[in-house]
């Protein structure tokens, strides 16, 4: 590495009119012709794979042909069925790696059915119309549920429990309802505060009261819940973030973890004022790694180094997404692991790596900005003091999302044998929320 220059970091790197360009939709909508035209390519097939292989269950061809009929809202009735957040799944889902990877047309011809465009195209159809419910409540039952969590699971419990005729309190930590989906996607995932849009349509169900700025920390207050409601379903997601473990990590300026820089950015009231650097260094081979990193150059950084420890196979983020990355002018390294930080007058000038498999392979990189996408954990203390059982740090659940608690459901990203995606903490949502019914009915 040469001699670095004086740390560089600051916001509006790019002329004010560049920003709406570059964090608007990275893939755009179909119209309806194109819409049209790419559902009839589909076969409709009898025990469609595209069905099987969505941790949702939604029944593709149905909502496809239905599509192909004209018919958009019963095509979005289809697909929000089976996923209430399907809105947003279709924005982010590794479709690539579930349903179009398994599609018919992918194996006669190459190219699969756009099944996450034409997903998408139906619900913004439906959402667009606004006031026009497409589920409505069954009788009131008069039973409270209490819901922690507004991430993608709690959500998804919450409305299918409030179309069951519960009453849910959701309860969570932050300003804004969301979670993952409001603080830690990619703004060019989800533009036109899409995120927020999708929770109001949830809410529009009724029955739901949200109470935010509450974070669930001790035993005490689990305990409250559970004698205040007849059921409490936890989606804690996966509050911590690993550490690199080097000296430096927690004083020099510069140096952040990789989901604090999304949700910087996500509630900014414009990226032109989110400060970055003009040489970044993103450690990380995952999703986060890949939306931290290509933000990072669409804010206008020069040079963007994504650094991986392993090779492209081992890395989380989707070959789609490793791709994308390299379009958007993302160098990725693969095989090095950080050594050490380098500073200067108390801000990162670097990052020196080793090779993982060779011991003399060593390389440094400049970097004004450093930011850490090692993966993020779940805070298992004191939940394995109340009774709730572990398993690789994460809460233990059975086929119903029940946990060791009675009374106590588990699902999302803090539970244990997942894959940490939207879709199947959506799915974890809905499942919980079915055996929670299923119980309050028996206990009534």
């Amino acid at each position: 590495m040469s001699q670095s220059a004086s740390p560089d970091v600051r916001a509006a790197r790019l002329p004010a009119d560049a920003y709406a360009e570059r964090f608007g939709d990275a893939v755009p909508p179909l119209t309806s012709a194109q819409a049209v035209i790419e559902a009839e390519r589909c076969l409709y097939c009898y025990d469609a794979p595209c069905q099987q292989a969505c941790p949702t269950g939604i029944d593709v061809p149905s909502f496809i042909r239905r599509i192909s009929d004209g018919n958009l809202r019963g095509a979005a009735q289809a697909i929000l069925e089976a996923n209430p957040l399907g809105g947003m799944c279709a924005r982010v889902c590794p479709t690539e790696e579930l349903c179009e990877a398994v599609c018919v047309r992918q194996t006669q011809q190459g190219k699969a059915i756009e099944i996450g465009r034409l997903q998408r195209h139906a619900v913004d159809a439906v959402m667009a119309e606004g006031e026009r419910p497409v589920f409505t409540r069954a009788a009131p039952t008069g039973q409270h549920v209490a819901v922690v969590g507004a991430g993608p699971a709690g959500l998804a419990c919450a409305h299918t429990l409030a179309r069951l005729g519960h009453e849910v309190t959701v309860y969570d930590a932050n300003s804004k309802p969301g979670g993952l989906n409001e603080y830690g996607l990619a703004t060019y995932k989800t533009a036109g505060d899409f995120a927020q849009r999708e929770v109001d349509w949830v809410l529009s169900i009724g029955g739901i009261t949200v109470e935010t700025g509450y974070r669930l920390q001790e035993p005490g207050q689990l305990a409250t819940l559970q004698q205040e409601h007849a059921a409490v379903f936890l989606g804690l997601g996966l509050a911590a973030t690993r550490s690199l473990g080097l000296p430096g990590e927690g004083e020099l300026a510069g140096v952040m973890d990789a989901v604090d820089f999304i949700a910087g950015l996500r509630q900014a009231a414009s990226p032109a004022e989110v400060p970055v650097g003009r040489r970044v260094v993103v450690i990380g081979g995952g999703m986060t790694a890949v939306d931290a990193a290509v933000q990072a150059r669409l804010l206008g950084a020069e040079v963007v180094t994504m650094v991986y420890r392993r090779g492209p196979e081992a890395m989380s983020a989707s070959e789609v997404e490793q791709q994308w990355a390299k379009t958007q002018g993302v160098t990725i390294r693969h095989g090095l692991s950080p050594q050490a930080l380098l500073g200067e007058a108390g801000h990162v000038t670097g990052v020196r790596f080793v090779g993982t498999d060779e011991p003399d392979r060593a390389e440094a990189f400049e970097a004004d900005m450093v930011l850490k996408a090692i993966g993020q954990t779940f805070v298992s203390s004191p939940w394995a003091d109340v009774g709730l059982a572990m398993s690789e740090g994460r809460l233990k659940v059975d086929e119903q999302c029940r946990t060791s608690l009675p009374g106590v459901w588990a699902g999302g990203d803090c539970r244990a044998g997942g894959r940490d995606l939207t879709v199947e903490a959506v799915e974890d949502g809905k499942q919980a929320a079915l055996s929670i019914h299923a119980f309050l009915q028996s206990e009534s």
